[in-house]
């Protein structure tokens, strides 16, 4: 599977995984299969929110997946529209996420649980 991830600073597998998506400096695309990873550029990081693309900010890499410690409800509901799974980053790096998803212990992403904005109102108090 490949698998991507909302990093800050590209560490490889030991980057911590950022905390909202659609504002994360870098991508860190990571194939399960081969251990291979890639980073790219989120062209898209600056937004207002609820305007996140999340999609063209992945630049069209062929990703299975993503790992998300915060997303908004509208960008999970695009992602999954889209035949992509998005699951809830709970370890604090790639490779503490990448364990849990082999142990099929890495939780899917609900789009009732998205963020609907930011603050103690908005569901995800970042």
């Amino acid at each position: 599977m490949r698998i991507c991830f909302p990093i800050e600073t590209d560490k490889g597998l030991d980057s911590t995984v950022s905390d909202h998506f659609g504002s994360a400096a870098l991508f860190l695309v990571a194939d399960t299969d081969s251990g291979a990873t890639t980073v790219i550029s989120n062209s898209g990081q600056h937004h207002d929110h609820g305007a996140c693309n999340p999609l063209q900010a992945l630049q069209g890499s062929t990703i299975e997946a993503i790992a998300v410690r915060n997303i908004g409800t509208g960008a999970v509901g695009q992602i999954n529209r889209s035949g992509l799974r998005v699951y809830k980053a709970i370890g604090e790096t790639v490779q503490n996420n990448l364990e849990k998803l082999a142990t099929n212990t890495l939780p899917e992403y609900a789009a009732s649980e998205g963020c609907s904005g930011h603050g103690n109102g908005g569901g995800c108090c970042h």
